[in-house]
């Protein structure tokens, strides 16, 4: 009997898990990887890489369906016209004035960590940001002075209190810091140990190593970013490696501070497992996706890893979104059961989705 009402339990609890898990949308064959929710009102927004099938880059999710935004012609893939189209749509980012940050990333195959799988042909970059208010693009950022063959700008965060974004770079393995005034850029903690992958450190998912046909790993350096909405941190954290680590920003806003300084000021936070997106909430919590224990995690103000949810839903939980109306959204991208992952044999359990759960 005592077995068996341990069963019991764990059956109740497993249950309840993943009742805690709500479908906001599905997205059918379309692959979502960029989330971002503005506060007033609560508006959710999805990205999609441009993959076959591909229907549009960015999205707002009304009610069952989505609607391109903020309009059908920037939706339109057009490469000979970047500056008014999406190309390849990886991040988005909501900044406290409630203005939507699109971060536009087609890295070239060298410098991506998909190498091969992201068909890319190079190495073309923006940030737009949207004014949600108008519904309208306000400035487009082109990073002139980055070197583009060598980025694979993967997230962006907005800090409206230092006029700044930064942006993980797992190509420079860096952070980039860019100067939202002048447009100008800067590379922060290039090769800091807090940047870089673990060497030998393999995804293991499914029970098996994430490897491409070629016997290549799955590997990224910094990747998953968040802002605390006080804009005081700045947390950080490699894909091949378990630790997040933290910068006080007014570190990161400080052009004259040498890279040995800078380095100095980075701040081990917790061992949080293997993650590929954060996002802060106004408490100070930082919650981070989990994908080898298929759940969503977050680290308290005071540095304690708490379990959010669990649920075998959540195939590779990738970006995240805090709501006005008390949920936490997220997009599951399934990246390493595509084929490219797979001998060729497609493994991605359809449709793709993006669910919510309740903030603790």
């Amino acid at each position: 009997m005592p077995a068996f009402r341990a069963f019991l339990a764990l059956l109740l609890a497993t249950a309840s898990q993943a009742a805690d898990l709500e479908e906001v949308a599905s997205f059918g064959k379309n692959q979502p990887i960029g989330m971002a929710v503005a506060s007033l009102p609560n508006r959710v927004f999805v990205s999609f890489p441009h993959r076959e099938p591909f229907l549009h880059a960015l999205t707002e999710i009304v009610g069952d369906r989505r609607k391109p935004f903020p309009d059908e012609e920037w939706n339109r893939y057009d490469t000979t016209k970047p500056e008014r189209h999406f190309v390849n749509v990886q991040d988005l980012f909501v900044d406290k004035s409630d203005d939507l940050w699109v971060l536009d990333s087609a890295p070239g195959a060298a410098a991506s960590i998909f190498g091969k799988e992201s068909g890319a042909k190079g190495g073309y970059f923006k940030l737009v940001r949207i004014d949600l208010a108008k519904s309208a693009v306000a400035k487009v950022y082109d990073f002139p002075d980055l070197p583009k063959d060598k980025s694979a700008l993967n997230d962006v965060c907005v800090d409206l209190g230092h006029g700044l974004a930064y942006l993980s770079d797992p190509g420079l393995k860096a952070i980039v810091v860019l100067d939202l005034e002048s447009g100008k850029t800067r590379i922060a903690l290039q090769e800091h140990p807090s940047t870089l992958a673990t060497p030998g450190f393999k995804l293991h998912l499914d029970g098996k190593d994430v490897v491409d046909g070629e016997g290549k790993a799955f590997s990224s350096n910094v990747n998953g970013i968040a802002l605390t909405k006080d804009e005081k941190y700045f947390y950080y954290r490699a894909i091949n490696q378990t630790k997040l680590y933290r910068i006080e920003t007014k570190y990161l806003a400080d052009a004259g501070l040498p890279a040995e300084e800078l380095g100095k000021k980075v701040e081990a936070v917790a061992e949080t497992g293997v993650c590929h997106g954060m996002v802060a909430d106004a408490k100070g919590n930082v919650f981070l996706t989990d994908s080898a224990s298929k759940a969503i995690k977050y680290v308290t103000p005071q540095g304690k890893v708490e379990t959010l949810v669990t649920d075998d839903r959540l195939i590779w939980p990738d970006s995240l979104g805090v709501g006005s109306d008390g949920y936490l959204y997220l997009t599951c991208a399934q990246i390493h059961r595509r084929p490219g992952y797979n001998g060729g044999e497609d493994k991605v359990s359809y449709p793709y989705r993006a669910f919510r759960v309740k903030l603790p």
